[in-house]
């Protein structure tokens, strides 16, 4: 099956079981899922749907189950130790005031590529500042501070693909 236009071009469109499937947006949506970091993505308009998904998502599970077992060895050196576990227990309570990421994307802590951050470790913010932005499907969405306080932690680097409800940054 041809999909040579008379020119000696494709044009894109391959006709498939009585169905169009537009090669070019499948392509554009697969270098988009590289992009973001994103597992699967789905587009729709009025007569079609297309859904693009990743297959190394099932051998990624091997290797979560794997993981437990070195965190398992580790608590014992630490009830040895009673240091490192009273500092390990002030992360708990300040998980509950961390900032979530409402979507998946790419974070970013500048606004521009050698820009000065946003926020820094042990600076005031107010509520509605910008602490980040979170890059979806090209579009750049600000992160703002839900709540006035102090930056006790930024919890991820900028460029990192985040996961919708990740922890972000903590302010108390």
């Amino acid at each position: 099956m041809s999909n040579d236009d008379g020119q000696g071009k494709d044009s894109g469109k391959r006709k498939s079981g009585g169905m169009n499937i537009d090669t070019a947006l499948v392509r554009e949506l697969a270098e988009l899922l590289n992009e973001t970091g994103l597992t699967e993505i789905e587009v729709e308009d009025d007569d079609r749907k297309i859904r693009v998904s990743r297959g190394a998502v099932a051998s990624a599970a091997p290797v979560y189950a794997a993981a437990p077992a070195p965190v398992a060895a580790a608590p014992a050196p630490a009830a040895a130790a009673p240091a490192p576990a009273e500092a390990a227990a002030p992360a708990g309570p300040d998980m509950k005031n961390a900032v979530k990421s409402p979507m998946v994307g790419t974070a970013y802590l500048t606004p521009e590529p050698g820009a000065a951050p946003f926020i820094a470790v042990g600076k005031p913010v107010k509520e509605g500042d910008t602490l980040l932005i979170v890059e979806a499907m090209k579009v750049m969405n600000p992160i703002t501070a839900p709540r006035a306080g102090t930056v006790t932690a930024i919890l991820i680097e900028t460029a990192q693909p985040v996961e919708f409800d990740q922890p972000l940054v903590v302010i108390s």
